[in-house]
């Protein structure tokens, strides 16, 4: 019997599974009566409403017609997998189901997971990703009860104006489609669903639609042997289940001109004879105008069988087709062998799915899940192409130059916009008409454009309209432009070769991926890897790209992609949320980062407690202490990487002012570890408050600005600027701590910060603004920050009652820093998370970041090292670090020695851990409305967010259940109140 199935082919039949399958096929075949044979050979589309109607509507289709196979059009896949659960209880014989689902589910079905098309599958050089997109898509097809995806698409597309594949072709390269294809297929069969490849003979190369006539290809035989049957010649020995043939007009393969569904020299001479395919061979709808303006309805389902056809889909009249079947098997036009050879095919392609031991589908959720947004991540990184870099333009380098951002097409790309502001400051400009370029970008050094054309389905139009392309040649010739298509690389036919663009990316689509992911490789995050699947001319054929380096710049993605665990990282929500019940804070930004790769950034809570703003990740925080680190000790490591001093000079020596003081034989060393006898902190601004009025003295104010005073505290308050000598000589008279001791002190970051602007001559907030923030792209990281962000932007410090009676936003909460004109060494800083991550990145890769090294390795060790420990200093130079074991501190206690960082007064924190390259941001402003609010100390909210980060690293040293019984990661927690929680 085997042999028989085997027919023509040396091949193992590809549907042939073991001896109790012929069994099982034959005993089946021959209990059958003709009409229940004949209802093997259809596969009618049913209607997805899982309704009363409908479902009686199958019951007769099922018993009285006795069909045998159904495929689904659109629907839910709840309602799809009930209707394959009845049927297969209300059939005879099992029943086998179809879908369409090229690209996944979600091409037939809402609510499912939608993958790349396979133009941009095409574009991936590592063939593996389309082999677990296949598997994926096998997965989610078998768990709504099919077992067979009308799948992988096989064309190879050599016209770029093909109506009906485009898209869904893997491109035109027949090397690549095959691979591809083969890769698809077997995900699909690794999952134990049926593949069709079509549309046999080969669809790629018309441009018709066979869905609206009877499209020709008119190459000929030997064309067609080489480039269109290649991927079939290919598949078929690797175990192919099945495939599609099309409705075409191919006269070199069938002389009368019948549609090549119909032909018998196609289906049994072309395909089962001479490529020995044994394999269920499936039309095309039969409904479809290719073949159904041909042959009447029914007549078509005949010739179909004939031709050598075993399964006619989408028969236009179902009961006259079976009808016709079988009047042309009594009549012998039909032979007994001929029905039985396509009959047991259906018979064993239900076998080899494993209909016999079929049981109900009960899965409830269909939703897109982490894995399918990882497939998706990771194909659409790999695909994305770049085609032109006229002197290596991309990746950017530098971030600090002015950039617009103009939106071409259907929308305006907002998750790119989003994503080209993570890397640096750039506005969007919207130009409708020519004579808008020069006048709207003449302020800009380099300009980049996306076209963005709709991805709702593989068919919507991707061309530029004649007005953009005259927008984008009048941008291209006035600056350097990039240009960004999110569509297909088709779109740049005709125009790519003409309009002066200095570099060209393909994103291929405009869905959420590619938006988010092509900012990251225009930036050097990420790498370009990606080949051009199709030819756009001469000059750019098929297989052009250029692969890029990273430049170590952040990139955003999934913790799974770095070794974490995006469930358990979800237990931030819950802390924060306490966070916000308690009041320990109204709100606040956590952002985590591993391997460079930003994997959990998230805003809390309101940016005050009436809730009328909620917080934005984009949000702008004042720092606080975190200065220290941020500002002036990455200025102090810049001078000594430039040799300015030693750590072993004194005070006295970069200082004069402090020469012959008690400050005078201080080492940087001992200062920058706060082990330097110096006090704490000094309160300048209560001598300058009336003691019984509790305002501010005239003496040292004014409410409007003038030449004297003109340090403007807050709105409408101006301090003397002789206050300033003031600062000076009483840190440099202050008394200091009779014995030497660990003791942490702002005041002298108060003295590097003078000793930094009397080196270089420049203000300390512009000096570190030009050496650190802007090239790196931080650009929101900056000292008064009103003078250039809106105030709504940023979270309001404190309702000030003691001092300024005001609320501050945008005006720095440290009473020293705000008399120094809101620059100090000591606090003074605003930012975002996002920006503070790039800064503690660049510390992380020990001072290298974008491209540029910033900071010497060397430098970045000495600092990053505690020289006091033996005397219970547990900071490095500037850097706090994590508390010695038993003792409180700001971190939790499992974290390495060798990580650093800092905290801020008003809620903030910045961590970097080079042993799990970790970069940890909080932003709060629990200060708001009263500093006198410290729960967020007690709670120690910000060490044990740390902590759930780190338990989401697969590593049972961070598991509080592994640790179970050694330490209480908790054991602070008792510190808060009933009362207080409140």
């Amino acid at each position: 019997m085997l042999i028989a199935f085997m027919g023509f082919s040396q091949q193992i039949h590809p549907l042939y599974k073991n001896k109790e399958q012929i069994k099982w096929v034959d005993s089946l075949y021959q209990s059958m009566t003709l009409d229940e044979k004949i209802g093997q050979l259809f596969m009618p589309y049913i209607s997805s409403e899982n309704t009363p109607e409908n479902k009686a509507r199958l019951k007769y289709l099922l018993q009285k017609l006795h069909v045998g196979n159904f495929f689904f059009l659109k629907g839910h896949p709840s309602d799809e997998q009930a209707l394959n659960n009845f049927i297969q209880l209300h059939a005879k014989y099992p029943v086998m189901t179809a879908i369409d689902a090229e690209w996944g589910l979600a091409m037939r079905l809402d609510s499912t997971a939608k993958f790349p098309w396979n133009m941009t599958l095409g574009a991936i050089q590592n063939d593996s990703i389309v082999y677990k997109i296949g598997r994926r898509i096998g997965q989610q097809v078998a768990n709504v009860g099919y077992q067979m995806n009308f799948s992988p698409v096989v064309d190879i597309n050599t016209n770029p104006d093909n109506p009906i594949i485009g898209n869904r072709s893997f491109g035109e390269d027949k090397e690549n489609v095959t691979r591809k294809a083969a890769m698809m297929m077997r995900g699909l069969q690794d999952e134990g669903i049926l593949t069709t490849a079509k549309h046999f003979p080969g669809h790629g190369d018309t441009n018709q639609d066979s869905h609206k006539t009877l499209p020709s290809v008119n190459f000929d035989y030997k064309r067609i042997q080489q480039v269109e049957l290649y991927p079939y010649k290919k598949l078929i020995p690797k175990g192919l289940t099945g495939v599609m043939v099309a409705h075409l007009k191919i006269p070199a393969l069938e002389l009368m001109g019948y549609p090549t569904t119909l032909s018998p020299r196609v289906v049994d001479g072309l395909l089962r004879r001479q490529l020995g395919f044994q394999g269920l061979i499936i039309t095309d709808a039969m409904n479809m105008k290719g073949v159904a303006d041909f042959v009447p309805s029914g007549e078509a389902d005949l010739q179909a069988f004939l031709a050598g056809n075993d399964i006619l889909l989408g028969t236009v009249e179902l009961k006259k087709a079976m009808d016709i079947l079988k009047k042309a098997y009594k009549k012998g036009l039909i032979s007994d062998k001929r029905l039985a050879r396509s009959v047991k095919k259906v018979l064993m392609a239900k076998y080899w799915a494993n209909l016999p031991y079929w049981h109900p589908h009960r899965q409830k959720n269909f939703y897109p899940g982490l894995q399918d947004s990882l497939l998706n991540q990771v194909a659409f990184e790999n695909a994305i192409t770049l085609i032109k870099n006229e002197n290596h333009l991309l990746p950017l380098k530098n971030v600090a130059q002015k950039i617009a951002y103009v939106p071409l097409g259907d929308d305006k790309g907002n998750y790119f916009y989003q994503y080209l502001n993570k890397y640096a400051d750039v506005k969007q400009v919207q130009i409708n008409q020519v004579d808008d370029v020069s006048s709207k970008l003449k302020n800009y050094d380099l300009v980049i454009v996306g076209f963005h054309k709709s991805s709702a389905t593989p068919w919507k139009s991707y061309k530029f309209t004649p007005q953009e392309k005259q927008i984008l040649n009048k941008i291209a010739q006035y600056k350097p432009t990039i240009l960004d298509v999110f569509t297909s690389p088709y779109s740049l036919i005709g125009m790519i070769d003409h309009i002066p663009v200095k570099a060209i990316v393909v994103s291929y689509q405009n869905d959420w991926y590619p938006q988010v992911l092509s900012p990251q490789m225009i930036f050097g995050a990420l790498a370009f890897k990606g080949k051009l699947p199709v030819s756009i001319s001469q000059n750019y054929p098929v297989n052009t790209g250029i692969v890029t380096k990273v430049l170590k710049r952040l990139s955003y993605g999934f913790p799974e992609e770095v070794g974490m665990d995006s469930r358990k990282l979800k237990r931030v929500d819950s802390l924060m949320q306490f966070m916000l019940d308690t009041m320990a804070a109204p709100g606040a930004v956590v952002l985590a980062a591993r391997n460079g790769k930003v994997v959990f950034e998230k805003a809390y809570g309101y940016q005050t407690y009436d809730k009328k703003r909620p917080v934005k990740v984009s949000d702008i925080y004042d720092l606080a202490s975190v200065t220290k680190v941020m500002a002036a000790t990455t200025l102090m490591m810049k001078a000594y990487d430039q040799g300015y001093f030693k750590l072993d000079d004194h005070l006295g020596d970069l200082m004069p002012m402090l020469k012959g003081t008690n400050k005078d034989t201080i080492t940087v060393k001992e200062a920058l570890s706060h082990y330097a006898k110096i006090k704490s902190w000094i309160p300048f601004y209560l001598e300058t408050i009336d003691p019984k009025t509790k305002q501010p003295m005239s003496k040292f104010y004014r409410h409007k600005p003038n030449n004297q005073f003109n340090i403007e505290i807050c709105p409408n308050l101006f301090l003397n600027k002789n206050y300033l000598t003031k600062i000076w000589d009483t840190i440099c008279k202050v008394p200091q701590y009779k014995e030497r001791k660990y003791v942490y002190s702002g005041l002298p970051f108060y003295l590097f910060k003078k000793y930094i602007e009397d080196k270089t001559g420049i203000g300390m907030d512009k000096l570190v603004d030009s050496l650190f923030y802007k090239p790196i792209g931080a650009t929101t990281v900056t000292y008064n920050p009103l003078k250039k962000f809106p105030a709504q932007r940023i979270a309001p410090a404190e309702n000030d009652t003691y001092w300024r009676h005001q609320i501050l936003r945008g005006y720095v909460h440290d009473m020293g820093a705000a008399m120094l004109n809101g620059v100090s060494g000591n606090a003074g800083l605003f930012g975002n998370a996002n920006d503070l991550a790039k800064l503690m990145q660049m510390h992380l890769n020990k001072g290298f970041y974008g491209g540029k090294r910033y900071i010497s390795d060397t430098t970045e060790t000495a600092f990053n090292k505690r020289y006091f420990a033996k005397d219970s200093v547990r900071r490095g130079l500037g850097w706090d670090k994590p508390q010695f074991k038993g003792h409180p501190g700001p971190t939790f206690e499992e974290i390495s020695p060798k990580s650093f960082g800092h905290q801020g007064f008003t809620g903030t924190m910045v961590w970097a851990d080079p042993e799990e390259k970790i970069v940890y941001i909080f932003l709060s402003n629990r200060t708001f409305p009263t500093m006198t609010n410290r729960l967020l100390y007690k709670l120690n909210i910000r060490s044990e967010v740390q902590r759930r980060i780190y338990e989401a690293i697969k590593n049972p040293k961070y598991d509080y259940h592994y640790h179970k019984g050694k330490v209480n990661p908790y054991k602070y927690w008792h510190t808060a109140s009933k009362d207080s929680l409140k």
